[in-house]
């Protein structure tokens, strides 16, 4: 079965350079081959009945794992967001995500995935009162993110940049400055990982927030 890593960058969130240089981290820390990047342009607007790309991408993937940075990249409304993970489930997806250092399968606690939902909840409360700018430390787009997943293999094959800046037919100045900026070294190096400890779940699960308990947890 496929392993797809799924990135859709939101101007609220983070870029899809950023996402899919943790993605790659995870996967090489995790020894899992991603077979294809699938990377959402769509508008963060548009509702999932205006996506029908992705909705027929998961369709047709069944028992497919999905790497995803975290739930928004599924949607940033609660209702398709559900709608999202009972389609995944339904076809057999295994999904990592990454962020909360958890995977759901269809054997995975309903608590867990109550869990994630609210996790999104509260952080599209924060962006609400915000909702200026990106996030703070994040990259902007560049024209280097559709190469990410090459760049980080030739660094693995410990290519100097002028040749990979050669089979590329970028300049060279400019992927250094890339390289450098995205920390794809320490990304090979495995030296850029999301803090994965035993007891995530427990922790994401501890992290619900009921009504009038704000900062209970």
């Amino acid at each position: 079965m496929k392993t797809i890593a799924y990135i859709r960058a939101d101007k609220y969130f983070h870029p899809a350079g950023e996402q899919l240089k943790v993605i790659n981290a995870y996967a090489i820390a995790n020894g899992i081959k991603i077979d294809e990047q699938f990377i959402d342009h769509v508008s963060q607007n548009k509702r999932l009945d205006e996506r029908t790309h992705v909705t027929s991408n998961f369709q047709s993937q069944d028992g497919a794992t999905i790497l995803i940075y975290d739930t928004w990249v599924l949607s940033s409304n609660m209702e398709d967001v559900a709608e999202m993970f009972s389609c995944l489930l339904k076809h057999h997806s295994k999904v990592h995500f990454i962020k909360q250092s958890v995977i759901i399968t269809r054997q995975s606690e309903a608590m867990l995935i109550f869990a994630l939902i609210d996790q999104l909840r509260q952080t599209l409360q924060i962006q609400g009162k915000k909702l200026i700018g990106r996030p703070k430390g994040s990259k902007s787009s560049s024209k280097f993110d559709q190469y990410i997943s090459e760049i980080i293999v030739f660094i693995k094959d410990k290519k100097s940049v002028s040749e990979m800046a050669r089979r590329l037919d970028v300049s060279r100045s400019s992927l250094k400055d890339y390289i450098d900026s995205r920390e794809l070294k320490q990304v090979v190096s495995s030296s850029l990982l999301v803090d994965v400890s035993e007891n995530s779940q427990d922790k994401l699960i501890n992290s619900i927030v009921c009504p009038n308990e704000k900062g209970v947890k």
